[in-house]
């Protein structure tokens, strides 16, 4: 269903955009590189879709999941000089379920835990850019095996350097459950995305990686830590007057769960860009 209502979203974003009056905008190359920074002045529609090949001791063999989010990222201004984004991320999760011996059951499919990506930083297209937020999750999976049951909140931020030739930095967020089922597990995490990208000149263009590195407290020694390492293309092109950013990134997990955890991950992004309302792009 959250696939049918983005593409939904996709198509009336494109017929509106189609429909205004073209206006100049800032080149393909100005528009890949602002959008390194989750506080671009531009709006963009992020579509990602996760191919994700697990395994691990608790399972028999190498099973598939899922997992297609929509993330709309929309900064606005705040006064003069800083930038406030609060993105949503709306997943629509496929995984596979196992009985007791670990052997292949079934297919969950449905709605995952919503979660919530707040930062509020200095607006600045290049140079040391930096950010602070709140992240939250909500409980609001289709089923208990997609989601957590917990309502969860804590601190994000981010720091980047968007040189001439390379962007470096991380963007970090830590959930902690604050309520839900009392009957779930608690739940103490934390994301670390890297980000090593290699500007193309004259290309619209950047080649590196963006993984997340993830840590679950709550889990036993040895199902904690998520280590993956990438190498991907990302690329900025126009479809009649609307600009599309495009991504594709296999990773690969160097560390991962003991029982059970990603090996690999396709990801791949389509996100259309939309000129800010709040703000003279040109």
């Amino acid at each position: 269903m959250l696939r049918y209502i983005s593409v939904f979203i996709f198509l009336l974003v494109v017929q509106i955009s189609f429909s205004q009056e073209e206006e100049e905008l800032p080149s393909l190359e100005e528009i890949n590189n602002q959008l390194d920074n989750p506080l671009s002045q531009f709006w963009s529609l992020i579509f990602q879709e996760n191919l994700v090949s697990n395994s691990g001791d608790a399972v028999n063999g190498t099973h598939t999941s899922n997992v297609f989010n929509f993330q709309p990222s929309l900064p606005v201004p705040v006064g003069k000089s800083h930038m406030l984004l609060v993105r949503p991320v709306f997943p629509f999760i496929t995984s596979p379920e196992f009985d007791e011996n670990g052997d292949k059951t079934g297919t969950d499919s449905g709605f995952g835990d919503m979660q919530v990506f707040s930062l509020f930083g200095p607006d600045k297209k290049d140079g040391v850019v930096w950010a602070v937020g709140l992240t939250f999750a909500f409980p609001t999976a289709s089923s208990d095996y997609l989601g957590s049951g917990k309502y969860q909140m804590g601190p994000a931020a981010m720091l980047l350097s968007m040189g001439e030739k390379w962007v470096l930095g991380t963007i970090v967020q830590h959930w902690t459950s604050i309520g839900g089922d009392s009957f779930r597990e608690d739940v103490t995490k934390t994301e670390l995305q890297y980000i090593i990208r290699k500007k193309i000149p004259g290309k619209a263009m950047t080649i590196g990686m963006g993984p997340t590195i993830s840590m679950n407290w709550e889990a036993e020694e040895g199902n904690q830590l998520t280590v993956p390492i990438g190498l991907g293309i990302t690329k900025t092109v126009k479809w009649g007057k609307m600009p599309f950013k495009l991504r594709v990134e296999p990773q690969y997990s160097i560390i991962k769960p003991d029982n059970y955890g990603s090996l690999w991950n396709l990801r791949i992004q389509i996100a259309p860009i939309l000129r800010n309302p709040f703000l003279n792009n040109n």
